[in-house]
């Protein structure tokens, strides 16, 4: 199994002091990349709530450290919407507000950390309307601007650039299917039957309102097929990962009432392609 830290559960409510201790602990350090998903109701009873855990990841990574979060778009249209009926169509084409990176919700699916952070004072969001990401911190800019149009989760994306920049990745109580650093494994795979999406999206240039069409792997519907080689019912982020921990790779902890695992990005990346090519192949 990868390294554990029995960090142990909390006697009462978890404060701001309390999780920086058990973050420290787990092995974040002053100065890290990271990139975090966060189940917030698996903590327990959190002081404070969303900005007492982003104030102690901030104090855990120190002033030189940076901060990351998956936000997408809670309004992105459906990427079949172009199978809606013609008025339908007609008036979402004509309405439908563009993507603003300042103002557009993150998608509520993915919890209330990354609403969170993308609203924090000098936060900055990827200009991607359906795979935007968010950062804190002095690379914040570095792992952001410019995300790429085409190919989003792939080369030059903020997942590669978190990766090829040292960076790491935090489930503080998050499932390992959470696990979206491997949608960039995925991208970079090369295994068949991969499975790719064309959709659009209205974004705004120079404050016109435009659409666009992009292209990506599919990370809604997954990139490949995994049922031959992933037990029914589990998610194949999920066996992955739990591959990975089965090779040594990763820290596992208790950080109040959650499980939590810290990865190294390049192990993630590494690994994952290794694993969807050796078994899909």
């Amino acid at each position: 199994m990868g390294e554990r830290e029995l960090l142990g559960r909390s006697s009462g409510p978890v404060t701001r002091g309390w999780l920086v201790r058990a973050l420290t602990r787990l092995g974040l350090a002053d100065g890290d990349i990271v990139m975090f998903h966060t189940r917030m109701s698996a903590l327990g009873f959190v002081a404070g709530g969303s900005q007492t855990v982003i104030d102690a990841l901030r104090d855990a990574v120190g002033d030189r450290g940076t901060l990351m979060v998956t936000c997408g778009w809670n309004d992105a249209l459906p990427y079949d919407f172009t199978d809606w009926p013609a008025d339908w169509q007609a008036a979402v084409r004509a309405e439908h507000p563009a993507y603003d990176p300042r103002t557009s919700e993150a998608d509520h699916a993915n919890g209330r950390l990354p609403e969170a952070l993308r609203r924090w004072p000098g936060a900055v969001r990827s200009r991607h309307p359906d795979a935007s990401f968010a950062a804190l911190g002095p690379a914040a800019h570095a792992l952001m601007d410019d995300h790429p149009w085409d190919d989003p989760h792939g080369p030059g994306g903020p997942l590669a650039r978190l990766t090829a920049m040292g960076g790491r990745v935090l489930l503080l109580g998050a499932p390992l299917d959470t696990l979206t650093l491997l949608h960039h494994a995925e991208a970079l795979a090369k295994a068949p039957a991969k499975r790719f999406v064309t959709y659009e999206q209205p974004i705004s240039v120079n404050g016109e309102r435009v659409w666009r069409r992009f292209h990506d792997i599919d990370s809604e519907n997954g990139a490949f097929d995994y049922t031959p080689v992933v037990p029914e019912g589990v998610e194949p982020f999920e066996t992955i990962a739990r591959d990975m921990l089965h090779a040594g790779l990763g820290r596992e902890g208790q950080v109040g009432a959650a499980a939590s695992h810290l990865f190294e990005a390049s192990d993630v990346v590494d690994f994952g392609v290794r694993w969807i090519e050796g078994k899909l192949a």
